[in-house]
């Protein structure tokens, strides 16, 4: 496996300056909302207008054919371009469809995915944050939708974020750990995950549920690299792991269906015939296990 981080993650790649600064600055923020350069992706149900037409991208409308709705500040270009996200119903434009993350997110330009992402977390957030949990007032938005505020008490309120390891997990012939949850098709198969848990740290979490999910002790964990996972509100964190040999598997029936290991010959049977289909570029998952196979899975999907 090549050391160092991971290159391309579909989902980390925003190219934008958040300017996080002018969040509260409401002369600046009315200034650019009626700039004509400015843009906005219109969302809904986390989904945005998409163009297939020459390439994938995003279709970005100026202000004043934005509808009413929220307003979130989601960056600037090196242009002086200004990009906000405004929840509501997309206007009608011949040539384009409403896509989400799942479907686009790894098809689309840097720029655009990181726009996407951005919104995506932010849309499910407001939604499902809307009242104080102290006092169940409902809050108002703030520092250009990065913020609620409570009326009532005063109080402010962050975008949540779960934080969540992934891990590819080896043996001493250097064959990968993929496992089945109870809940995925019968040819799906990918590497173990799971969240965080308070008082936590990440390698204590990684070797926490893969005890916990096949029941072997691991060593030597190592990071890899990260990217948000706003399905709806996850940070996944990847990592490598070995786990010593003599150790039978022991899948724990709730959380995993069936595990085994592969070595890199008998994971591209596999997947040639179909025994397996390979996880799509949008997930850190599959960078990590092309990264340990050593180049594109086989019949990968697009997305």
């Amino acid at each position: 496996m090549t050391d160092g981080p991971l290159e391309w993650l579909a989902l980390a790649r925003g190219t934008l300056d958040r300017v996080a600064l002018n969040r509260t600055d409401d002369a600046w923020l009315d200034a650019a909302w009626n700039d004509p350069k400015t843009r906005v992706l219109v969302i809904q149900d986390g989904r945005s207008l998409v163009t297939y037409e020459p390439s994938p991208a995003l279709v970005l409308v100026p202000p004043d054919q934005a509808p009413h709705g929220e307003r979130w500040l989601l960056g600037a270009d090196g242009d002086g371009t200004v990009y906000f996200g405004v929840a509501g119903p997309p206007p009608a434009i011949e040539g384009t469809e409403p896509a989400g993350l799942r479907r686009v997110g790894a098809l689309l330009g840097d720029r655009d995915s990181g726009l996407l992402t951005h919104a995506v977390a932010l849309e499910h957030w407001h939604d499902t944050n809307r009242y104080c949990p102290r006092c169940g007032t409902e809050t108002r938005v703030a520092s250009a939708g990065h913020v609620r505020v409570c009326p009532k008490d005063g109080s402010q309120h962050f975008p949540r974020v779960d934080p969540a390891v992934i891990m590819l997990v080896t043996d001493e012939a250097d064959r990968v750990l993929l496992a089945r949850g109870p809940q995925w098709p019968a040819d799906r198969r990918s590497i173990l995950a799971g969240f965080v848990e308070p008082g936590e740290s990440l390698e204590q979490a990684v070797a926490r549920e893969v005890k916990e999910e096949v029941g072997l002790p691991v060593r030597d964990v190592r990071y890899l690299g990260s990217q948000p996972w706003p399905l709806p509100q996850s940070l996944m964190l990847g990592f490598t792991a070995r786990a010593d040999g003599g150790v039978p598997l022991n899948p724990d029936p709730e959380e995993i269906l069936d595990a085994a290991w592969y070595s890199r010959d008998e994971l591209r049977a596999a997947l040639d015939a179909g025994e397996i289909v390979a996880p799509g570029p949008l997930s850190i998952a599959a960078q990590i296990i092309m990264r340990w196979y050593g180049g594109e899975l086989p019949n990968m999907p697009d997305f």
